[in-house]
């Protein structure tokens, strides 16, 4: 089975953890490669701060927190992202409303934002989905006019740029995560990027369950959380900002060879690179049209019948049965993502894959165009 995505992990990762093991500092209270792992980052995201923190989700919650926002405001969110983005939303009693998106990018749709703004909305939340950059000059030019946040989720978009600017500084902060899918991967992680210095202070204190410091360290003048990252796990970190680069580039070149192999596919909707962008293809993602369209499981079943595996695009906010119960998304509103929701699916393309598993997965789907 060709896997839909396996990290590349080399010799430099396991003597960092070795470094840190003999050392002793595992935890996320202490040790080097915290901060140098932040520091390499921040300057990697051309950005003031960055602040690790245990994972991506976390970091959506911490930066949410951090913000101020908190029980019966509102969250304008791209409705086709992974859950996580949504839920961060909640952990803070917001209400998340969601956003269709473009029908080319699958990004956050600008022009259907004010439409959904009220006197609770406090902040938007745009996702570069799948690694390519929202369009982020309309989204900011809003905030401003109504005095919103913009947090960028850019979970799946490290090193992916908008108009030559890196995504995590764009915005009032930036949340990443270090899955083991992900760009760069510490198997779990993540991290906070930021301009504003009160702001990361503020991010900095609530991760590390709002400690004083010096003799009232024990005084808490905040309801922090315990999202440290181990620095045991920075130091995975420090050594996968070695690969950073490399990955990237060869994330673009999986994305050209499979283009390239399956542009001649009427009825195969693939990702596109807008002029604004520098995409970074975290996955290669396709939306079946035309006679595949409502085929899309017998047709993962087809590749995966030929040791190919795929994974279904993520399910709208506006169709999530928890937010569906609570009345407070309507499953009609998003047609677009509810499209790709049930249409979508992406093809395997970690960092390790070879020409010959692309070569194999194109002639699984050519098999399976024919038969499904």
């Amino acid at each position: 089975m060709i896997p839909v995505a396996s990290p590349r992990i080399g010799f430099e990762e396991k003597e960092f953890v070795l470094s840190a093991l003999g050392a002793g500092e595992l935890s996320g209270n202490f040790g080097g490669f915290i901060p140098r792992f932040e520091s390499e980052f921040a300057q990697f995201c051309c950005v003031d701060h960055a602040v690790a923190v245990s994972n991506g989700t976390t970091a959506l919650h911490l930066a949410i927190a951090a913000l101020g926002i908190g029980p019966g405001d509102e969250v304008l969110v791209q409705t086709f992202t992974n859950m996580a983005t949504a839920f961060a939303v909640s952990y803070v009693g917001a209400i998340p409303v969601p956003i269709d998106i473009d029908s080319k990018t699958w990004n956050i749709n600008p022009a259907l934002i004010k439409e959904r703004i009220t006197s609770k909305t406090k902040a938007i939340i745009v996702v570069h989905i799948f690694g390519h950059p929202v369009d982020m000059d309309p989204v900011l030019d809003i905030a401003r006019e109504h005095g919103l946040f913009v947090i960028e989720d850019c979970a799946e978009a490290h090193g992916a740029k908008y108009k030559g600017k890196i995504v995590g500084g764009l915005g009032d902060v930036g949340c990443f995560s270090f899955y083991a899918n992900k760009i760069i991967t510490t198997g779990e992680g993540g991290m906070v990027t930021t301009n504003n210095s009160k702001l990361a202070a503020t991010l900095r204190s609530l991760k590390s369950l709002g400690y004083g410091t010096g003799k009232t360290k024990f005084n808490h003048d905040l309801i922090g959380f315990n999202y440290r990252m181990p620095n045991v796990i920075a130091a995975i970190g420090c050594a996968q900002m070695k690969l950073i680069s490399e990955n990237i580039e060869k994330k673009r070149w999986i994305a050209a060879e499979y283009s390239v192999r399956l542009r001649r596919y009427a009825d195969l909707q693939l990702p596109i690179e807008e002029g604004y962008a520098n995409a970074v293809y975290w996955v290669y993602h396709i939306n079946l049209r035309g006679d595949l369209s409502g085929r899309r499981d017998a047709f993962m079943a087809k590749l995966k019948a030929c040791g190919v595996e795929t994974r279904e695009s993520f399910w709208p906010l506006n169709k999530q049965k928890v937010y569906l119960d609570q009345g407070i998304v309507n499953e009609i509103d998003c047609p677009v993502a509810n499209d790709v929701g049930l249409n979508g699916l992406y093809l395997p393309s970690g960092p390790v894959i070879t020409l010959n598993e692309i070569e194999i997965v194109t002639s699984a789907i050519d098999k399976a165009i024919c038969e499904v």
